[in-house]
């Protein structure tokens, strides 16, 4: 019986994290649940999992979690699936609908938007449908797959090569967090050994996700091994503690937690 509820991400960008726990030595040792970033926070904050691929920015939202080290979602240049869609030049945009799935990214618009664009932007939450979420906004935040396979008429704006073009940092959108009592170090090799395995395979990940997708194999792999990167090195931590105080500054969270390691 796996003693860890683990709610998981169903992007194909959480697959490498999670394919040992699917297909490799791990398999069976944890109780995976699957749902989109938003409900990995809300598990996590109502008792309903153990451990969660969160939303970076629900770090200073929980209480009692920590971050398993050495792991994250993150993009160091183009992430490609985290997109802001805009009928018009970001500069003269008034209303964005956000991506309801959507916590992390949601609070990167906010943030490139007041400190960067400087513009007074109104936001509404809207489901995860590019012709409506437009029809109702000058702008759409679109987020994981959806964004990946977006190919409309609207202009396209990568928000982690925005974050980079104006921090110089990359940018960390997810990690591996849980509650402080679930004796997470006992179990990190267990985490670090199934992404090891995952991206030991990513030949299989891409064959499998591909048709699922409605993309190539070989786009698949480039995304998951140039786009993503799953490390959380001292360069993705500064970009995460940046992120941090902005998100701090432009009054999303009330104050800015240190982080707190497993």
């Amino acid at each position: 019986m796996p003693d860890l509820r683990l709610s998981v991400v169903q992007y194909l960008n959480t697959v490498p994290l999670i394919w040992g726990m699917l297909h490799g030595e791990q398999r069976g040792k944890f109780e995976l649940q699957l749902t989109v970033p938003s409900g990995c926070a809300d598990a996590i904050a109502q008792g309903q999992a153990d451990v969660g691929i969160v939303p970076s920015i629900e770090y200073q939202r929980l209480e009692g979690v920590e971050i398993i080290p050495g792991m994250s979602i993150a993009s160091k240049h183009e992430v490609r699936s985290v997109l802001l869609l805009s009928k018009m030049p970001l500069a003269k945009v008034q209303t964005v609908a956000l991506d309801e799935s959507s916590r992390t990214s949601a609070a990167l618009v906010r943030i490139l938007m007041h400190k960067f664009y400087a513009r007074s932007v109104t936001f509404s939450p809207a489901a995860p449908e590019p012709g409506e979420m437009l029809r109702q906004a000058d702008a759409a935040l679109l987020i994981g797959d959806p964004a990946l396979t977006y190919n409309g008429p609207a202009q396209v704006y990568d928000l982690a090569q925005e974050w980079r073009k104006f921090t110089g940092l990359p940018f960390v959108f997810a990690v591996w967090m849980g509650h402080s009592g679930a004796n997470l170090s006992r179990r990190l090799a267990d985490f670090a050994a199934s992404l090891d395995f995952g991206l030991a395979h990513m030949d299989d990940i891409a064959a499998e996700y591909a048709p699922k997708l409605g993309m190539t194999a070989s786009a698949v792999k480039v995304y998951l091994t140039r786009n993503i990167d799953y490390s959380l090195d001292e360069e993705n931590r500064q970009g995460l503690k940046l992120f941090y105080r902005l998100a701090h500054e432009v009054g999303i969270v009330p104050a800015e937690k240190e982080m707190r390691f497993a």
